[in-house]
């Protein structure tokens, strides 16, 4: 079980709260299907999703994450539940069912959310109230993207979730992705065309000053924490814990750092700074900074910091 522990101060005098962390429930799973984008930044698209007469399954949770990549979410009720490989056994259903899943994110998103879909890296995600040492074993072993969330309650006012275990890797079938295009929302991002360099194709064409500066910015974002997240995207490349905190865009003569920040709490921005809150761009995060140098980065360092931090 996790080693965290919540206290109470009342009076100067800590008091630890005993978390719950019995079989999850299906009000809980109610919960967090209700809280899915500010929990996990995944967009809810369906819950108890039959897989249809054939297939013979029903998938706990369907939604799209921040990215646009589809999101099964599992929930292991019981300790001898192998939420695993039943997980791995629905990603092959969803690769296979394209289609399907466009129409039912066109029904509950919109159409720009269902052509924005990125089908090259969709995610499984376990919750449960433990997980064994086997099970972290399992995730590494698998080259899919896997991530293990470990759950208390304490009473009624407070929910904790925490990343037990996560790997990345393909989706293991091909999926002919369409390329990751934001969906349009509060901003909305230009269309991708055919032309448009994928961030892999970019990195070749990198000056050198610029592959040193987005190695030392990737070793910086890593060294952050055991539970930062990389994941490289076909646009660009992402930082995560449970959800984004920063995203990075390669251009010719840049890199473009996008950061998951209130540009309007931070007061006076840095000289390579912009708010692009209400503008269209790649990658995740209201706060663009300029990065063409080291100066340039050890200068952004704090403010990457708060958005780890969150």
């Amino acid at each position: 079980m996790s080693d965290i522990k919540l206290f109470r101060i009342t009076a100067g005098k800590a008091t630890e709260l005993q978390g719950d962390a019995s079989d999850l429930e299906k009000p809980l799973q109610t919960l967090i299907e209700a809280n899915l984008e500010p929990l996990l930044g995944i967009r809810f698209l369906a819950t108890e999703y039959s897989t249809g007469k054939t297939h013979g399954g029903r998938i706990d949770s369907l939604g799209l994450d921040e990215n646009n990549c589809p999101v099964i979410l599992e929930y292991k009720r019981s300790v001898g539940e192998n939420v695993i490989n039943q997980g791995l056994f629905y990603l092959d259903w969803l690769m296979d069912h394209q289609a399907e899943f466009k129409l039912l994110t066109m029904d509950k998103l919109g159409k720009a959310a269902a052509d924005a879909i990125d089908w090259s890296a969709p995610r499984l995600v376990c919750i449960a109230a433990d997980f064994t040492r086997y099970d972290g074993h399992a995730v590494q072993q698998i080259n899919r993207n896997i991530e293990l969330i470990r759950y208390r309650r304490f009473g009624d006012e407070l929910l904790l979730l925490e990343l037990a275990n996560a790997t990345s890797g393909g989706n293991g079938k091909g999926a002919g992705g369409r390329g990751n295009k934001p969906v349009a929302g509060d901003s909305a991002p230009p269309k991708s065309a055919p032309r448009d360099r994928s961030f892999a194709e970019w990195l070749p064409l990198l000056p050198p000053h610029l592959t040193e500066l987005l190695a030392s910015l990737e070793d910086y974002v890593l060294s952050l924490g055991d539970d930062v997240q990389r994941k490289e995207l076909r646009l660009y490349v992402a930082f995560k814990r449970l959800k984004n905190f920063a995203t990075v865009v390669a251009q010719k003569n840049r890199l473009l750092l996008y950061l998951h920040l209130d540009p309007a709490s931070l007061g006076s921005l840095p000289a390579n700074a912009r708010d692009v809150s209400q503008q269209g761009h790649w990658g995740t995060g209201d706060l663009e900074l300029s990065l063409s140098s080291l100066a340039d980065l050890d200068l952004t360092k704090p403010l990457i910091l708060a958005a780890y931090h969150g």
